[in-house]
């Protein structure tokens, strides 16, 4: 990792691996088969890749499949796709939580022209939804439920498991974007698609995946050869499979031992901005995520002045959009409170110094504001 920037901007993306890029490249420099080819260098190819997704599902549950995509957001746009059945039998109610990463709001919004109804759900004021508000939005009509586990800007925890419980008792499905939680935070067996990512797991960019309960009806969205279970085509790279599962077999095996240098960098976090409040649960939150605010000072200035700390304004996502954060605005916060909303995300290759050093610096710049 470059030094000379301390990276606490883990949310977005995290570093890769170094276990993961060697066992990436020698199937970009040697073993060039194509995975989905006879002889044998494509069988070849194809065997790291039937370990990469065994290594992948290991920490999903194990009723379902995996369908490597392009992404996560491929993966979302993916499981949406299952909605079109359920429209046939008189369904045509979409519920997404109101703190939905934009590949799950954007996606729903989309099925408006299709003739469905989509719900934005809202939330409390610390990002927890509401399961007895939730229980009463879903019903006979309703085809999906979305609910990520872990907020990708704020980090908190929904109840993933109790509102998958009430989607299945009107006979909806339970879409779970996973991707900040996975190899983090259990994943509950009762959802019926998880989508996850490589390039938040400390693998490489370009890769996802969609989980798919067995016997869930999933038509394809990218039409072609049907390389990937019949359903998603397009040749596979072994080499960004084998990283992503190296990636996922290190999460598994590194799991407590990262969880608990996750928590000391947390806590150190939190006495070093003991003067900023924090956006969000206490509670039920993952403590990677540091989401935080103090009232007055402009955080694009602040990012401007402190330029040897990588981290975010909100969502690395919508960054440059102009547009307030949409999880933020969702607790209720003041525009005036958005824009003086900080993110911070320790990873795997964050030190303790790390955060006292960028601590520091991020306060002694927001002093000289409030100066």
């Amino acid at each position: 990792m470059n030094k000379a920037i301390i990276y606490l901007d883990n949310q977005a993306t995290t570093p890769l691996a170094p276990e993961v890029f060697e066992a990436m490249v020698p199937w970009l420099r040697d073993n060039f088969g194509n995975p989905h080819s006879a002889h044998a260098l494509g069988r070849k190819a194809a065997a790291v890749i039937e370990v990469a997704r065994e290594n992948i599902l290991a920490m999903l549950p194990a009723s379902g499949d995996l369908l490597f995509t392009g992404s996560a957001t491929e993966a979302i746009n993916l499981g949406f796709g299952t909605v079109r059945a359920l429209q046939e039998a008189g369904r045509n109610k979409i519920i997404v939580l109101d703190s939905e990463h934009a590949a799950v709001r954007d996606t729903a919004l989309s099925y408006e022209a299709h003739g469905f109804t989509v719900e934005r759900h809202p939330l409390g004021a610390d990002g927890i939804v509401s399961l007895e508000q939730l229980g009463a939005s879903i019903d006979e009509n309703t085809a999906l439920v979305a609910a990520m586990l872990v907020n990708n800007e704020i980090g908190v925890i929904q109840p993933v498991e109790a509102i998958a419980a009430l989607a299945h008792e009107y006979g909806a499905l339970m879409l779970c974007d996973v991707v900040q939680g996975y190899g983090r935070v259990d994943i509950p067996d009762n959802i019926d698609m998880a989508a996850i990512s490589a390039h938040k797991i400390y693998g490489a960019k370009g890769i996802g995946a969609l989980w798919v309960r067995k016997g869930i009806d999933l038509p394809p969205m990218i039409h072609g050869g049907g390389q990937e279970r019949g359903i998603r085509s397009g040749t596979l790279s072994p080499a960004l499979c084998a990283g992503f599962g190296q990636a996922a077999a290190l999460c598994l095996e590194r799991k407590e031992i990262d969880a608990a240098h996750i928590q000391e960098l947390a806590d150190k976090a939190h006495s070093c901005f003991s003067d900023w409040t924090i956006n969000g649960s206490m509670d039920q939150r993952y403590m990677g995520n540091l989401n935080i605010r103090r009232d007055g000072i402009d955080v694009a200035r602040l990012m401007s002045d402190v330029r040897g700390v990588a981290f975010s304004a909100g969502s690395a996502c919508a960054s440059g959009s102009g547009r307030p954060s949409h999880v933020l605005s969702a607790l209720d916060l003041e525009p005036a409170q958005i824009k003086s909303s900080i993110r911070l995300g320790f990873g795997r290759y964050n030190s303790l110094d790390d955060v006292e050093v960028a601590a520091k610096l991020i306060n002694e710049a927001v002093e000289a504001q409030l100066a």
